[in-house]
């Protein structure tokens, strides 16, 4: 399903490259409201989607672009392991809220975010590294500690804490942890199951399949559906049920109606269940959307909610949460008109070449028009929808790559000043779109394997010959032949260029 790339969606992928350049601990525009990396907005749920929403973009619409998207991964799960992004563990772990004050006192200090609980983390490590190393045929996150997390202080804690994983070491950690909790999942906070936050986990344990070509996603997600039997996917209202406490298997509805319950767990459920996802999609998605006064369509925000009488303070994602959703859906008429209101109404910004919305805690406008945007949803999820196709996910889980497409020319490495809108092969031909990006640092060039060396070629630019490649014939100056690559210097105005080999 590959596609030329529109202004935003490079805007998107370009502000998805600029977060991951940060410096480390410069989390610029990722802060939300909340406190403390514990809720939705969390540095991890920002990192992780940032990372699905490349997968989607490569894997559906830019197949012949891994040196646009390798890198970007890379830093991402660097970022992911950092202790800014993690440590809330150590408080959280401890339990104390009101479904695991039993457990705190059993608990004691947390540090290994992974070892115990904390699916909402460690699932979007797993499959993050093995997102990378599925899509790019790398055994970069097989290499032992190649995921480790690692805090030292010079000022307390001693000699610190070290904690070396790696792809594999870390995928048979949470699947014994399904295992011997009886395939119901993994808890994120301690004796909190959320159905949503076992998704991860499971793309995670298709893909490492699709690697290895073991089958223990279909295992996993047998015995998921056999453990959740006993309580039902769906609440008796149609929406679905947002957890199981551990110790008392009580099932816990989502009973305040919170819009993103329904649309996070659906859109990431399709990836494997997609039949009874979109059956109940309908009537879900109607009741979570409302008009806004302006004729738009939005979101209607979760309701307040308070703990021991003080208001709690969390971003919900609502709306990119219902957007992304609407994507994976294929819902092209409720995608489009909801991002017709975030165009008009939560201030789309370019910085750096790159789109995003801007944090604004304000809820509407005077109008009464929804304006509201966490970082989480105007970083990531309003790219992510816009990004994805339909089906994405579930096409990414159940419609593996032939591995042949390793052998095909490629776009392999792609300076940072460079936007590329096509990339993609066809019946042996490259077909890519390329220009450069003003404003930023590069020398504006991508690099081409698997032609140079391979026979002869023919290239041209718009459809107009602009060179062969043979290893005899000189080429122009805008291509030179380095080796077993091709390096192409892009263009001040989108061209398309194409590489054919002649028989």
């Amino acid at each position: 399903m590959s596609t030329t790339l529109t202004a935003q969606q490079l805007g998107h992928v370009r502000h998805f490259d600029n977060l991951s350049r940060q410096l480390p601990n410069d989390w610029s525009l990722m802060q939300g409201k909340g406190t403390n990396q514990e809720d939705f907005g969390g540095y991890r749920f920002q990192l992780a989607y940032m990372a699905y929403a490349l997968a989607l973009t490569h894997r559906h619409r830019l197949p012949a672009a891994p040196g646009l998207f390798q890198p970007v991964l890379q830093r991402l799960v660097e970022k992911i392991l950092h202790p800014e992004v993690w440590m809330y563990w150590r408080d959280v772990g401890r339990g104390g809220s009101v479904f695991n004050a039993h457990l705190s006192d059993s608990l004691g200090e947390q540090w290994d975010p992974v070892v115990q609980d904390n699916i909402m983390y460690s699932a979007y490590v797993q499959s993050m590294a093995l997102l990378h190393d599925y899509l790019f045929d790398s055994d970069r996150y097989a290499a032992e500690g190649s995921l480790t997390f690692e805090y030292q202080s010079f000022f307390w804690g001693g000699e610190g804490h070290h904690f070396p994983y790696d792809r594999e070491k870390l995928n048979e950690h949470i699947y014994w942890q399904m295992v011997n909790n009886g395939y119901l999942g993994v808890a994120c906070e301690p004796n909190c199951i959320f159905q949503i936050c076992n998704q991860p986990a499971i793309l995670g344990f298709r893909l490492h399949d699709l690697i290895t070509g073991g089958q223990r996603a279909e295992e996993v997600v047998t015995g998921y559906e056999r453990a959740w039997a006993d309580f039902g996917r769906l609440d008796e209202t149609g929406r679905y049920n947002m957890m199981v406490l551990e110790d008392s298997r009580k099932v816990l509805p989502n009973g305040r109606q919170l819009p993103w319950v329904d649309a996070w767990c659906g859109a990431l459920m399709n990836m494997w269940n997609r039949d009874f996802v979109h059956s109940n999609y309908p009537e879900q998605v109607a009741r979570l959307l409302e008009e806004s006064p302006a004729g738009t369509l939005s979101v209607a925000p979760s309701p307040p909610q308070e703990f021991m009488g003080r208001p709690v303070v969390s971003d919900t994602c609502d709306f990119g949460w219902v957007t992304a959703w609407a994507s994976e859906m294929g819902d092209e008429r409720t995608l489009g008109r909801l991002l017709e209101h975030v165009d008009r109404f939560m201030n789309p910004t370019w910085r750096d070449g790159g789109l995003y919305y801007p944090r604004n805690d304000t809820l509407t406008d005077e109008h009464g028009n929804r304006t509201e945007v966490e970082p989480m949803t105007g970083n990531v999820l309003l790219g992510y929808a816009r990004l994805n196709v339909p089906d994405g996910l579930w096409r990414l889980y159940n419609e593996p790559w032939d591995r042949a497409r390793f052998e095909e020319p490629a776009l392999t490495a792609v300076e940072r000043n460079v936007d590329v809108s096509r990339a993609e092969v066809v019946d042996g031909a490259l077909h890519t779109r390329l220009q450069r990006a003003a404003g930023l640092p590069g020398e504006g060039t991508v690099t081409i394997s698997r032609v140079a060396g391979r026979g002869r070629w023919t290239v041209t630019v718009d459809g107009a010959p602009l060179a062969q490649i043979d290893g005899a014939t000189e080429t122009p100056d805008i291509l030179r032949v380095d080796g077993e690559d091709v390096i192409l210097r892009c263009p001040d105005e989108a061209q398309t260029f194409t590489f054919r080999k002649e028989s």
